[in-house]
């Protein structure tokens, strides 16, 4: 466990805050500093765009794009060399042609995402973010403080803007960090990062018993709406209702990460009377999709170009589903082109009436996985910081077949020790209290009967927890 870690879980809650804030500060400066205020201007001047001046727009970023990957990024010279594409091919490239080019798979992208497709000339102040590995294969994403910077003013501008709200006014967040210190049922279950105006909710407490205390953060810190991991605001709304509790009126709530179903809305309408806006991006930073103010779903073609393709690799028809391959255009320190990111999407033919002329997704389809009970009625969708920092794993699948029992399957590179397997359990039950645990090394985890990877299998129920009340 890092040392800052270790230090912020032993000291006391206004410690915690002021850790808390202290770590906002350096975030905020490092998103919204430096170039953001210039490109939020230029990326809301580009809503007026007609479709001829975003496909041109599109082509001259992909170009540049293209031309700095071949010469500057080792991967990519050897894949265009193998497929014969020159300097002369990109050049003369349109965004009609783009099956010309080469995939990146997501197994690539773990493989080598620290070697060789990091660009030999890329920025000096640049971090490594890992992805969440909601399919079962974490990544590691290079930024540098200009790409950052540029993902954010596009999400700023159509995500929060286009909700209503702004990353500068209060809102709660419920996310995967581990901002209360252990499993033990002792409140507040909320923290606060006092220069970015943000409650930050634990993930791992919501239940029927501390349903009021995440009131009492929202209420206390005058939260304006909610953000963060779909299923966790979901869980926290059902109980408040299930409770009669009273929760203050928000602008809006702004859930991520899972795919949103029209029952969520609802509850969501009913609990803080707003609406809900969609959403879709990774810490990938190669696409985004923003739901506007008219319920479309948008695809920002300033952030990457989405193709939505069958098995074959060809463009699937208007109203079909099909799979996700992202070209980012932002970061050329570590570009992806022709990502499989492991979503699918269905694109619409029906333009909005908000008039805006950028490409409208009829539906992400996303993955819904199975939610965990804890014996306490804590309910978890996502284990992904169970695995952090063990870059041996390409996989992993979390099962629960009754509760109080968790099984680990896990594909690693190299075996796991005895001292890594005793740490994912203890994370397992920092998040979902004291559990029987197995974990079970495996050449191989299947797909499901759908062909698709499965992160999370529950066959456990809500109705499970009558036994234990």
């Amino acid at each position: 466990m890092p040392l800052t870690e270790t230090i912020y879980q032993k000291s006391p809650v206004a410690i915690q805050n002021i850790l808390i804030s202290a770590f906002g500060y350096q975030w905020k400066k490092r998103r919204f500093g430096g170039i953001f205020s210039k490109e939020y201007k230029a990326a809301k001047n580009r809503e007026s765009y007609t479709v001829q001046q975003w496909t041109d727009y599109q082509q001259a970023e992909l170009q540049k794009l293209l031309l700095h990957a071949q010469a500057k990024v080792p991967f990519y010279k050897s894949s265009f060399d193998e497929k014969g594409i020159t300097a002369t091919d990109i050049q003369n490239l349109d965004l009609g042609r783009l099956e010309d080019l080469p995939v990146l798979t997501k197994e690539q992208l773990r493989k080598f995402c620290t070697t060789t497709l990091i660009s030999t000339t890329k920025e000096s102040n640049t971090s490594f973010f890992s992805s969440s590995g909601s399919t079962g294969t974490p990544v590691k994403i290079l930024y540098s403080h200009s790409m950052h910077q540029k993902w954010f003013s596009i999400f700023e501008a159509r995500i929060r803007n286009w909700a209503g709200v702004s990353s500068f006014i209060p809102r709660g967040m419920i996310g995967g960090r581990r901002i209360v210190a252990d499993a033990s049922n002792t409140p507040p279950f909320y923290r606060y990062n006092y220069f970015e105006k943000q409650a930050y909710f634990s993930a791992y407490h919501i239940s029927s018993a501390n349903a009021s205390n995440y009131l009492k953060g929202i209420e206390k810190h005058k939260v304006e709406y909610m953000t963060g991991y779909a299923m966790s605001n979901f869980f926290l709304a059902r109980f408040l209702m299930e409770n009669n509790m009273q929760a203050p009126e928000l602008k809006a709530v702004l859930p991520s990460s899972e795919k949103l179903s029209p029952e969520m809305r609802q509850m969501f309408l009913e609990v803080y009377n707003c609406k809900t806006f969609d959403s879709w991006g990774s810490v990938e930073a190669c696409g985004m999709v923003s739901e506007c103010e008219h319920g479309s779903l948008h695809i920002n073609p300033d952030a990457g170009i989405i193709e939505i393709l069958d098995d074959d690799l060809k463009p699937v028809p208007d109203g079909v589903a099909g799979d996700v391959y992202c070209t980012g255009l932002l970061n050329f320190d570590q570009p992806l082109i022709r990502y499989k990111i492991g979503d699918r999407m269905i694109r619409s033919s029906e333009p909005c009436a908000c008039g805006r002329n950028m490409p409208v997704i009829k539906e992400i389809v996303g993955r819904i996985e199975d939610v965990v009970i804890g014996r306490d009625g804590r309910e978890i969708v996502r284990f992904h910081s169970i695995f952090y920092g063990l870059e041996k794993i390409k996989k992993a699948q979390v099962i629960q077949e009754e509760l109080g029992h968790i099984h680990i399957k896990i594909e690693a590179e190299t075996s796991l020790t005895q001292e890594e397997e005793n740490m994912i359990a203890q994370r397992v039950e920092s998040q979902l209290g004291e559990m029987d645990i197995s974990i079970e090394e495996v050449v191989s985890i299947p797909l499901n009967k759908n062909g698709k990877f499965q992160a999370v299998i529950s066959k456990v129920k809500r109705q499970a927890l009558n036994s234990i009340t």
